[in-house]
């Protein structure tokens, strides 16, 4: 299956020297290291982690000066009924 992606110009300059050096195709080397990568452990995803177990460490770090509205269904609701209001029935 033909897959292609970019590559900063020193990352492909590595695997075509990799591959020339080897005597293997670009395409070799780079099916090689990912298995590597994921043998390694590296390329995995932990699934029974949630998301806010993988977000713990942004959570509750944006800190702001300004006082957070106390009332804002009231103000959305207004919002909502005035921008309806102009709308008449077809």
């Amino acid at each position: 299956m033909a897959f292609s992606f970019r590559l900063d110009p020193e990352t492909e300059a590595q695997i075509r020297r990799l591959a020339k050096s080897t005597g293997r195709s670009k395409s070799a080397v780079v099916r090689e290291a990912m298995a590597q990568y994921v043998a390694g452990g590296s390329g995995t995803v932990s699934t029974d982690r949630t998301a806010l177990d993988r977000l713990r460490t942004f959570v509750g770090v944006v800190s702001t000066d300004t006082q957070a509205s106390t009332d804002t269904h009231r103000k959305y609701r207004a919002a909502l009924d005035k921008k309806h209001r102009g709308r008449r029935p077809r």
